[in-house]
């Protein structure tokens, strides 16, 4: 059997220490788990709800940030350590201080420094929730055992049954296919990912699943990058 070496499949996210992790959010990925959340904030905050303001810290190129404001018309506190050609703060999230106040942080954050973003999230001012889209691998770790998840467990853990496609640097259509210096293909991954979420005064649930949904919740202009010609950018 031949091995599938397309540049999207074989891209596991392998950082160096001081990469950016530019992996840019699909939005249909945010949408899921705020569809997935919305019953059960509902039932724990009720209208309260209504005056939440998120705050998103990885904010990238604001793929994430789109249906966020959707969910939050209060408002989306958007910040990065990058500047990426939009106009938010440029913010170091880890570097110690005070913080504004924000009930939901949101974030795809780099892997090697997602636990150190999960803890921070937890230092917000009127903090409800926090929900961390992460690999699926992030689940493992003794060391996290010790430090988070045995100490402070997640109320949620969503696996994707459908794979989020992610590739660095662009916003890519699994849908439209792009050149990869070979030849046309699909874009596609082999990294799985799933949302790790915090609810203020709630036990940990039942491990849950996000039912295929990518094409239901993809929106118009979601992907800009879709007519550039190649996964390399050539």
């Amino acid at each position: 059997m031949s091995q599938n070496r397309s540049s999207a499949v074989m891209n596991q996210r392998s950082e160096a220490r001081d990469s950016l992790d530019d992996y840019p959010t699909p939005p249909w990925a945010t949408r899921a788990i705020n569809m997935l959340l919305h019953p059960i904030l509902e039932a724990r905050f009720g209208s309260r709800r209504d005056d939440w303001i998120a705050r998103e810290p990885c904010a990238n190129r604001l793929h994430m940030l789109k249906p966020l404001a959707e969910q939050y018309p209060r408002g989306v506190v958007a910040s990065d350590i990058h500047d990426y050609g939009y106009d938010y703060p440029l913010l170091d999230y880890l570097f110690p201080g005070p913080m504004g106040p924000a009930e939901a942080t949101f974030f795809n954050p780099p892997f090697k420094l997602a636990e150190q973003f999960i803890h921070r999230s937890f230092e917000t001012p009127s903090w409800q929730m926090t929900a961390a889209l992460v690999r699926t691998n992030f689940l493992e770790s003794e060391g996290r055992w010790q430090r988070l998840y045995g100490v402070r467990p997640p109320t949620i853990v969503a696996h994707f049954v459908e794979r989020v496609v992610m590739v660095k640097g662009r916003l890519l259509d699994p849908d439209v296919p792009v050149w990869t210096g070979t030849e046309y293909k699909k874009p596609s991954t082999a990294t799985a990912y799933c949302w790790m979420v915090w609810i203020n005064g709630l036990e940990p649930l039942s491990t849950m699943w996000i039912p295929p949904c990518r094409k239901r919740l993809t929106a118009p202009g979601d992907y800009p990058d879709a007519a550039r010609p190649s996964i390399d950018g050539s």
